[in-house]
This record gives C-alpha cells, structure tokens and sequence, in this order.
C-alpha cells in the first residue's frame, strides 16, 4: 500500500518515484535470489557463512511494493547449519518447513518426538529443543563464536531425554551438535566453548555455589555402597574420587593453595575421551546423584559475552563466570502472546 506523503506531486512525479520503488525491490529480490543460491549451493565453509551473515542483514521491507513472503533469519541459520553438516557428510540432520513457513530439524536417531530450531533475540541466536525450549547453544556470526550451554544440556538429555531414549541414542545426537561446532572452529576460525562436553582432562568445571556441604559427598558414598565402583578421598584431603570403568575417575575437589576453595569437578581420563556429560549420561549412579543434590552441584555455565562494539579491544568474545542473564527463548515468545 503506498504511502500518501510519498504521493504529493504532479502524476509524473508519483510515476517516476512508484519506478524508483519497483527498481529498489527488483535489486534487492536479485540479491536476495544470490544469496539464497549461494547458500545452497556453495561448498566453501566461507561462501556459506557469509551469505548467511547477509541475508540476516537484507532488509526486504518496502513502503510501497510487498515483498513476496520470505524465510526468516532464524531459518537461515538452520539452513546454515544443515548445509555445514551435509558438507561434513553427516547424515542424521534433517530439516522440513511446516506449515507455517518456519524450518525446524530433527536428528536422528531421536527424530520421531524431538525438533529443534533457531530463536533469534537482538544480536543473540540460541538453537533450542522445542518442547521444553532449552537453549542448547548459543551461536554468534558476527564475532564467530559458539557456545554450549551445561543447564540446558542437563535439562534436556539428562532430565527429560533419557526418559525416553538409550544414552548410545542420545550420544549420536550429541555427536550431530559437536560435528557442527568442530566444522566452524576448523574451517571458519571459530572460538567454540564446550562445557561439559569438553573431554580435556585438564578442564575445571566449576559449581555455581562457591562453597559446598561436604555432606554432599558423603551422599554419593552411601550410594556407592552396593555397586561396584569406590569412592575414595583425595591425597590433601581437598575432595573426593569416584573410581569408574576403563581407568576413568570423577573428581570433585578444590585447590587447597586456592584461599577461596572453589569447588569443581574434573574427569581423569587418559585417553581424553570421555567427558563430565558423557559421565551423566551413562552412569545413572553419578546422574541420580547430581540431579538430587543439584543445588549444590549446579555446574556454572560461562557464558561468553561480547564487550562494547564501539571498543576495538572488547571485540572478541570475553568469558564471565556468572552471566547478568541468560538467554531463555520461551521468555520472548511470552511477551508476544
């Protein structure tokens, strides 16, 4: 519908600006029509990255001439992440447009009751589960960086998924996420923060608590009783090891030189194979544990925050350990209704 102060003027004056609209829209349809090409047809990790980056950008409105119905930007990031995975030949993400428009995917070997999408907020972008919205990751273009989120993995797989599904089923669907995560940090120079995910035996993960009950850890010996596996003290008495299969430890401990006794978990593996996540998912033992005590145990997620764009030196990500907020999708789905 045109605008009526954009219509004052002579007839050839309102002729010559309706042309001007209509080559502004054929301009931006043609780049429009480029730029969908090249992300779904280009091999290059870049070529795909950047045409995501610039139809997120392309602004199709047009005060006089409606644009045909188009995707969103929260449907180009899955169609990115599709095309990053199709390129490293995995297989088990599928994506399909609903009624509505919107472009959902689903992983097998979950795929019959689970989809998941992209939730665009201002400049942030979560990838969340559907049903209960859990935000998995967080992923930012612009600055090239992803990042995993431990509460909502802990909600999602250990909470609600392993209900329902085998740890093997939910681990391929891990496999899918870290695929994703290990191509951009390869071929496009992403800083990926892993969480839990993170199988380094030298990684620290630390409890939102900055103390904690040792009452805790007497718990988790009680529950060790009739199992096979020993829970023993550290050597400076500064926590516990629970001994587990194939010379694979859980520690909970802290740095006694440390004078703020921050606790942490860390897993001993020597083969760097398996991590804290892994651990909850296949042991019920540690998971039932976590899961009753979690308000001791919560493990922190440090979320990376961007600095001020208007500060060279706060352009890369920065990490915090205690976020001012994090980003709940559901949150901003409610303030529509």
């Amino acid at each position: 519908m045109m605008n009526n102060n954009n219509m004052i003027g002579t007839p050839s004056q309102r002729l010559m600006t309706l042309s001007d609209s209509f080559k502004e829209v054929l301009h931006t349809g043609q780049t429009y029509v480029d730029l969908l090409d090249q992300l779904a047809q280009a091999e290059d990790a870049q070529h795909m990255l950047s045409a995501t980056e610039e139809l997120v950008k392309l602004d199709l409105q047009n005060a006089f001439i409606n644009f045909p119905n188009h995707y969103k930007a929260a449907d180009y990031f899955l169609i990115f992440m599709g095309r990053i995975l199709e390129k490293c030949g995995v297989t088990s993400f599928q994506i399909s447009e609903t009624a509505s428009h919107e472009f959902i995917a689903r992983i097998d070997p979950i795929t019959a009751e689970n989809s998941f999408k992209f939730v665009v907020k201002k400049n942030e972008v979560a990838f969340i589960e559907q049903e209960g919205k859990e935000p998995l990751f967080y992923l930012d273009l612009k600055n090239r960086f992803l990042q995993f989120n431990n509460q909502a993995f802990i909600n999602y797989f250990i909470v609600r998924a392993l209900k329902k599904h085998t740890d093997l089923e939910l681990r391929d669907v891990v496999k899918t996420l870290l695929a994703f995560a290990d191509s951009l940090q390869t071929d496009l120079g992403f800083l990926v923060n892993l969480g839990i995910l993170n199988t380094d035996s030298n990684e620290e993960f630390y409890l939102d608590n900055s103390s904690l009950d040792t009452s805790v850890i007497d718990r988790l010996f009680i529950a060790t009783a009739e199992t096979d596996y020993m829970l023993m003290s550290l050597p400076q008495n500064n926590g516990a090891e629970l001994v587990l299969d194939n010379d694979i430890n859980l520690d909970l401990l802290y740095d006694p030189s440390d004078y703020t006794t921050r606790w942490f978990f860390q897993v001993q593996d020597p083969g760097d194979r398996v991590s804290f996540f892994d651990l909850l998912l296949h042991y019920h033992l540690i998971s039932q544990w976590y899961l009753d005590n979690r308000e001791s145990l919560e493990v922190q997620s440090r979320l990376m925050v961007m600095g001020d764009d208007q500060d060279d030196e706060e352009d890369a990500p920065q990490e915090y350990e205690q976020p001012t907020e994090v980003f709940m999708p559901h949150q901003e789905e409610d303030a529509h209704e």
